[in-house]
């Protein structure tokens, strides 16, 4: 049986490695994405000759001074892509990391504080190549204009960015981003999902083309690498995460 984190990671990999896109030779990913970790090493051990810089790792991490060292590298225009998320997320590709409700001076009551935009913001002007990732896929992330723009999916004429959003990854379909208007376009449904679901499911508005192919399901090849050497990498960092989607344990 394929479980909806194999798929995702085999959605991701794929886009990593979309001939269309330019090509990610050095991929960052941050500290709590264990699905976008999976969808790297599955590159990496189909092959192909790309560098992670994982900052979640514990052992064998490439900074010494964390984080600092990652927004230099991408500055220098030394990152090719990198992964965001948002707890809302719009149709414009802009992210809201800080709350809902009215800012500054705290939430009002039912509103909510998410744990703040950090540098993603500099990630998102500053990386050729974006993937939006979200596990969730409801009208409370998914919403017609976010509370806060805490990362912009596009810029003025004139402003400086290396790039935007490439795909937005959901655990019900895949989207693709079009910069030039601003709107994403649907690009493949998971199995039992349909359009107007995704439509009910979703707050902006989106295009859909005439025909909407299924996500294909990971290859046995690439569930025999996720279920093993790729579960191995991981297993040190992500102990909750592989043991509940593979049932490995680290050794007592």
């Amino acid at each position: 049986m394929i479980k909806l984190e194999e798929r995702l990671a085999a959605s991701l990999a794929r886009l990593i490695l979309d001939p269309a896109a330019p090509p990610a030779r050095h991929i960052a990913v941050g500290a709590a994405s264990p699905i976008p970790a999976a969808a790297c090493w599955l590159v990496k051990k189909q092959g192909h000759p790309v560098r992670l810089s994982l900052l979640h790792k514990r052992t064998g991490n490439p900074f010494s001074e964390g984080s600092r060292e990652l927004f230099d590298l991408t500055g220098q225009g030394r990152i090719d892509l990198f992964f965001l998320g948002g707890g809302q997320i719009d149709g414009k590709a802009n992210l809201n990391l800080v709350g809902t409700g009215e800012w500054p001076g705290g939430s009002p009551q039912g509103g909510v504080r998410f744990p703040g935009s950090f540098g993603s913001a500099f990630m998102y002007f500053m990386t050729p190549r974006t993937i939006l990732f979200r596990e969730e896929h409801s009208p409370r992330v998914l919403v017609p204009q976010v509370d806060n723009i805490s990362a912009p999916g596009v810029s003025e004429p004139g402003v400086f960015r290396r790039g935007t959003a490439q795909a937005l990854v959901t655990g019900k379909c895949v989207f693709a981003f079009h910069p030039d208007r601003a709107r994403f376009s649907l690009t493949s449904l998971h199995p039992g999902e349909t359009v107007d679901g995704i439509r009910a499911a979703t707050g902006f508005d989106f295009d859909v083309p005439a025909d909407v192919p299924q996500t294909p399901d990971p290859t046995e090849a690439e569930l025999a690498l996720l279920r093993g050497p790729i579960c191995d990498e991981m297993l040190e960092t992500y102990p909750e995460f592989c043991a509940r989607v593979f049932d490995r344990k680290l050794a007592a």
